[in-house]
């Protein structure tokens, strides 16, 4: 926490579903970068947190749905989730997915404690 850097090959994959994992990048408590890698077919299931979500596909192509509301991304584009809004995504492809949070979302970093 509070780092000014965050390096790749210093930062460890870790689970977060089936054909899901992340690496918690930088972040302190008013927000928190994390990159998301699915393999094609991944379901990031539905659901909704307090924190307001910004997202850009790094690659790939996903379903994305928030708030009922369904659009295919892919490279390069990007998606915000308003707080408290279900959503949800499907890799149509293997994909990363960059998410930024505010405010930074602690049960991420509950385990490292």
């Amino acid at each position: 926490m509070n780092q000014p850097f965050a390096f790749d090959a210093d930062t460890e994959w870790e689970t977060a579903g089936e054909g899901i994992r992340r690496k918690i990048l930088t972040y302190n408590p008013q927000v928190m970068m994390v990159r998301v890698a699915f393999e094609a077919g991944a379901i990031g299931v539905a659901h909704s947190h307090p924190h307001i979500q910004c997202s850009l596909v790094e690659e790939g192509v996903f379903d994305i749905t928030i708030a009922g509301r369904t659009e295919r991304l892919k490279s390069g584009d990007s998606f915000l989730v308003p707080s408290n809004a279900v959503h949800g995504a499907v890799a149509v492809e293997a994909g990363v997915l960059l998410d930024v949070f505010t405010p930074m979302r602690e049960d991420f970093v509950a385990a490292e404690r």
